[in-house]
């Protein structure tokens, strides 16, 4: 079981469930989405600019601590100069359309600051986005008409870490390596809690990772 009272000490230790945490430290997901905007350079030379959106939503997972869901809702009207309001989820069905829904829970409906590398990013791929016939402030950010595919997610995530020479993650371990981040950075295990990455059970002072 996890039983702390410091946010860092999440990452060390084994999930009480069959997965082990993973996650990426800042290095190593440099590395990562340097090989993703590779991807996506070599595939704009192309004449392909499809390809930015995997490197933008694998940015906003690791700045934001977003979930997969949450990413896949967001539109660029969500976005407010140094904010991010999280406001709709959508999963993914094998058959029909997708299903949007208000986020996980009551509190995972928030508004996040935005750091100031992912507000570069952003910035740079609405302005790509602009250059489209039928761009709209309602388009989803990441894949404009209809959100990105689970499956090609997944494939672009296994194909950067090879590129990158690095280990792979689960898409949700992006959210565990956003608390890490926070925490190495020194980020009060109660703020990382309010930014719905981790729950703290009390009296035990309990972490779990949501």
């Amino acid at each position: 079981p996890l039983y702390s009272s410091a946010a860092s000490d999440v990452y060390k230790r084994q999930s009480e469930t069959k997965h082990t945490i993973s996650y990426y430290i800042a290095d190593e997901f440099k590395q990562f989405i340097s090989a993703a905007r590779t991807c996506a350079e070599s595939a704009q030379a192309n004449g392909n600019y499809f390809e930015w959106n995997y490197y933008v939503f694998f940015a906003i997972a690791f700045y934001t601590g977003m979930r997969k869901g949450e990413i896949h809702g967001l539109r660029w009207s969500d976005i407010d100069g140094k904010y991010i309001s999280v406001k709709r989820s959508i999963s993914q069905k094998v058959k029909g359309d997708d299903r949007i829904t208000p986020p996980k829970n009551k509190s995972s409906i928030r508004t996040l600051q935005i750091p100031k590398p992912l507000i570069e990013i952003l910035n740079e791929h609405k302005e790509r986005c602009k250059i489209f016939d039928g761009f709209s402030e309602e388009n989803y950010i990441c894949g404009a008409n209809k959100p990105l595919r689970d499956s090609t997610i997944q494939k672009r995530n296994i194909k950067f870490a090879q590129l990158a020479g690095i280990k792979t993650i689960r898409i949700h371990d992006f959210r565990h390596s956003h608390a890490s981040l926070l925490a190495n950075e020194g980020i009060n295990i109660q703020e990382v809690a309010r930014l719905s990455l981790i729950h703290i059970s009390e009296p035990t002072r309990r972490v779990v990772i949501s």
